[in-house]
């Protein structure tokens, strides 16, 4: 099968001495789908940035069919042909999806006004011969992340990209919109498109990818048929070591309970009823898990319980409190703590340094500072001893978080926040978008936690994390709790589906 890229011993060193890429090669066929996965930063993004004209390498050389080429802008790449996706997506949130998906270049009138009927014609072009629906009328902020993803994807086909990256497509989707992705996807490969799929999912991976590449510390460990490799396979390549997926042993002692849910409503800014009566308990020493499909109040009931929205009604005791319509500080002053489901919007301040997201939550307290003047020593020594304990790849803690990959920007919040001492953890999406073998080690933590003594919530859209850990599980439908779970051992998805659609509910 013909090639469409071929990367030659490429190496990438950045300023700060961080060697992203060492002697990388690869091909990539013809109208496949390609898997390149790996630990977080290992290279992957790094390699792609490189292939899209964003980095340029210190060594090697590309080939984009056959071609040797060298890109120095994202404009050079796409006009060889290739387009890219981000892992966050880069679109103008207030415009319309016609106007973001013709951006730069918009048909126009007499070569100054634009024409607004051909900017559409062409979207509709586009969306008909990819079967790609949008709603083009949409400004992008109205949309869920599963549209503006498919935004993106229609951006780049707009511009006629023949090979098409995919960084992490799937990392914030729910199981039905990656759904839907995953057939568009494959439509683009039937219609002899190129697809290199970046993904830490690797049951995603064995269902979409044809071949598969590792990667760990910036070089190529292994590439073969997805259909070679298993999911502990990959895993074990990965991480250089095995990894484990089963449920997590039996909590040894639950204690009182420490979170404390009474009939609690939500009425957003349209009146709409988001959250409904909902009640539940978390005990010390217990997790309990609250699955569902996205959208259907667990971030609203998530937000209340941390002090980022007001509820409409009911009561949240923390260890006996009240905490409702209390500030994000005396809710964390009384033992909660909380990982954010969106880490770049409320988990880090992303042009901050990695040891000012460290100690975001504590500055203001004993030993990090005194009288209003900060201590740099002690917080250089407990900011360097979260990012070993953690295992956070960063250049230095004086690093801004932004220049960390998006695993372990993740890995700086469950740092911070699993070392305040907590006495309830509300845990939302806390291993999205990181890789299997980092994980392992934020379930352990987790799990670490509840045996001290923790009560922790974990909300989550991945099935197989909810049954790992939970030691209850309860289902949110359309802002109720349909369902309580009260073992969970022998539990499957497909125990769990019926409830989290609405199909079916409990007493």
């Amino acid at each position: 099968m013909a090639i469409a890229i071929s990367l030659r011993d490429i190496v990438k060193v950045y300023p700060n001495g961080v060697v992203a890429n060492k002697k990388v090669n690869l091909d990539i066929e013809e109208k496949t789908i390609h898997a390149i996965v790996g630990e977080n930063g290992a290279g992957k993004s790094t390699l792609m940035k490189i292939i899209f004209g964003v980095e340029m390498p210190q060594e090697g050389e590309i080939y984009v069919k056959g071609k040797k080429v060298t890109f120095k802008t994202p404009m050079e790449a796409i006009k060889s042909g290739i387009g890219m996706v981000h892992q966050h997506l880069m679109l103008a949130e207030d415009l319309t999806v016609v106007e973001n998906l013709t951006l730069g270049i918009e048909p126009r009138k007499f070569k100054i006004f634009l024409d607004k009927k051909e900017m559409n014609n062409l979207a509709k072009k586009y969306i008909e011969k990819y079967k790609i629906e949008v709603p083009l009328e949409k400004k992008i902020k109205e949309l869920p992340i599963g549209l503006k993803q498919r935004v993106e994807i229609l951006k780049a086909l707009l511009r006629n990209a023949d090979i098409l990256i995919l960084d992490e497509p799937t990392a914030v989707l729910t199981p039905q919109e990656t759904e839907v992705l995953f057939k568009s996807i494959k439509e683009l490969k039937e219609q002899g498109k190129t697809i290199i799929f970046i993904s830490h999912k690797l049951k995603e991976v064995k269902e979409i990818a044809d071949k598969v590449t590792i990667m760990r510390d910036g070089k190529v460990i292994a590439t073969d048929d997805a259909s070679n490799l298993s999911e502990h396979d990959i895993a074990r390549l990965m991480v250089g070591r095995e990894v484990s997926f089963e449920r997590i042993e039996e909590s040894r002692h639950i204690g009182n309970v420490a979170l404390k849910v009474e009939n609690l409503s939500y009425f957003n800014r349209e009146k709409i009823q988001v959250l409904k009566n909902i009640n539940f308990e978390v005990r010390e020493g217990e997790i309990v898990g609250i699955a569902g499909v996205e959208g259907n109040g667990q971030t609203e009931l998530v937000e209340i319980l941390t002090g980022l929205r007001e509820a409409s009604s009911g009561a949240v005791y923390v260890l006996g409190q009240n905490i409702v319509n209390k500030s994000v500080r005396e809710i964390r002053e009384m033992g909660v703590s909380h990982i954010p489901e969106d880490r770049m919007k409320n988990g880090v301040a992303d042009k901050a340094k990695v040891k000012e997201n460290l100690i975001s939550d504590r500055y203001y307290k004993n030993n990090f500072s005194k009288m209003g003047i900060l201590n740099y020593e002690y917080i250089d020594g407990a900011s360097n001893e979260l990012v070993k304990r953690f295992n956070i790849l960063a250049p230095s803690i004086e690093a801004p978080v932004n220049a960390l990959s998006g695993g372990n920007i993740q890995k700086v919040v469950v740092a911070r926040e699993l070392s305040s001492n907590p006495k309830v953890i509300i845990a939302s999406q806390p291993v999205r978008g990181i890789d299997v073998g980092s994980e392992e080690l934020v379930h352990n933590f987790i799990k670490d936690a509840r045996d001290s003594g923790c009560a922790v919530l974990l909300v989550s859209a991945d099935l197989d994390e909810i049954l790992k850990l939970s030691t209850r599980i309860l289902i949110i439908y359309n802002g109720e709790i349909v369902k309580s779970f009260d073992k969970v051992e022998g539990l499957t998805g497909v125990d769990l589906g019926p409830y989290m659609l609405g199909l079916k509910r409990g007493e």
